[in-house]
């Protein structure tokens, strides 16, 4: 009899077309992802574009990801099916990786399985993380559509704060298409960022050693009410500076530098609020190394437990998915 120790995943968020493939250890033997197609100029996608898309792109991926591993090892098939564990949750996006994921299930004769695509960004970056057994911690979900502080239990995760209006994922791409970048940005700008912190720190090394001394001109701090904070205000900052005909590249560090500045504040209310100091995060604006170091700088004095993961597991992807369907597949054997 065939030996039924993978696990695939399906994720089919707004922007990336993803699979995955896990073994009953957890470890991922395929990723594959397709990025969705923005026109340049444009600041995303409609849903029935990326939909369309995604239905294009899942037939090509399935046939490579059956050439790379022998599909007769699946035991079961994932896939992201709404955005959050919630009733009344729902994006038609998620639909394309759920049909698929059906089919293909039905034509293996193995089960299938349904999460959350937060759940699958969670897992991905907790997994083989010092977070893996814990059953209480907090996380960010920080993506191009999502700026949310969680509070993750066994029973719920539950939002305790965050972005009341936009995500930072959706001010820095914003920024970057008006700036001529291509959509997404992130990763170009994350490199201006860093260029310009180091340009920094050699030219004034003693006023800029410490992180929470570096001059910012442009951009005010990001307040916080609460455990919640407003980006619309910061977005309309940097457009007027950009008319003004500020330098772009220090606007994209002085971008950077309050968006982590802002979460280590908020990471400290939230920590003092709920006496949980584990503390995730995940989603695309997390794989930037400039928050990832600015937040380690900041918070080095502490004995939190802080968690970013690997950078390519913090984008969409379907990794998590499939750890997910990996569990309730083998929850028995663990």
């Amino acid at each position: 009899m065939q030996n039924k120790d993978f696990a695939l995943g399906i994720d089919t968020s707004n922007y990336t077309t993803s699979l995955a493939i896990t073994d009953v250890k957890g470890a991922i033997q395929a990723d594959r992802r397709k990025i969705l197609t923005v026109k340049q100029g444009e600041r995303g996608l409609r849903q029935s574009h990326a939909l369309f898309q995604h239905m294009e792109n899942l037939p090509e991926l399935i046939l490579e990801l059956f050439d790379q591993i022998d599909k007769n090892r699946i035991g079961g098939v994932s896939a992201s099916n709404r955005p959050r564990p919630i009733e009344g949750s729902y994006m038609p996006v998620f639909k394309a990786g759920v049909n698929y994921g059906k089919i293909v299930a039905a034509s293996l004769g193995v089960p299938f399985f349904g999460f959350s695509h937060q759940e699958g960004h969670l897992e991905a970056v907790r997994h083989n993380s010092i977070l893996s057994e814990e059953t209480e911690y907090l996380a960010y979900h920080l993506s191009g559509g999502t700026c949310e502080l969680l509070h993750v239990t066994k029973e719920a995760i539950r939002i305790i704060g965050g972005s009341k209006d936009l995500s930072f994922g959706q001010v820095i791409d914003r920024t970057g298409v008006a700036l001529g970048m291509s959509f997404p940005s992130g990763r170009i700008m994350d490199q201006t960022a860093l260029k310009i912190r180091d340009e920094l720190r050699n030219n004034m090394r003693e006023k800029a050693a410490d992180h929470r001394k570096e001059p910012v001109n442009y951009l005010k701090k990001i307040p916080i009410d609460g455990l919640a904070i407003n980006l619309s205000g910061m977005e309309t900052q940097l457009q007027r500076e950009l008319e003004k005909g500020a330098d772009p590249e220090r606007l994209i560090y002085e971008l950077f530098w309050n968006m982590s500045d802002c979460l280590c504040r908020l990471t400290e209310k939230a920590v003092v609020e709920t006496g949980c100091d584990r503390i995730l995060f995940t989603g695309g604006v997390a794989a930037s190394r400039f928050v990832r170091e600015s937040v380690h700088d900041y918070f080095e004095d502490k004995s939190w437990k802080l968690v970013f993961g690997d950078p390519d597991l913090s984008p969409d992807n379907a990794v998590g998915t499939a750890l997910l369907g990996g569990r309730e597949l083998w929850q028995s054997n663990r």
